[in-house]
């Protein structure tokens, strides 16, 4: 009996042993990748909005005037 039991054992192990490294380190080593991918993927896709709003903006070393409307009001001088 006590030969089965150590059988049992080694049995035991050996399943634990393939699980965890047939298993529990594939699985966590690829989803670090694939966190790593996510990353970086989201870091170049926000890079590339910096750009394009960056192009969109006027250039700051040419300060705006408001434009003044002047409408339809002409300037006259009375004569007498």
């Amino acid at each position: 009996m006590n030969i089965f039991r150590i059988a049992a054992e080694l049995f035991l192990i050996y399943l634990l042993y393939k699980f965890i490294f047939d298993f529990i380190i594939p699985v966590y080593e690829s989803s670090k990748k694939i966190k790593k991918q996510f990353g970086e993927m989201q870091e170049k896709m926000q890079n590339n909005m910096n750009q394009y709003q960056n192009q969109q903006k006027p250039a700051p070393s040419q300060p705006s005037k408001p434009v003044q409307k002047e409408g339809d009001y002409i300037d006259f001088e009375e004569v007498k």
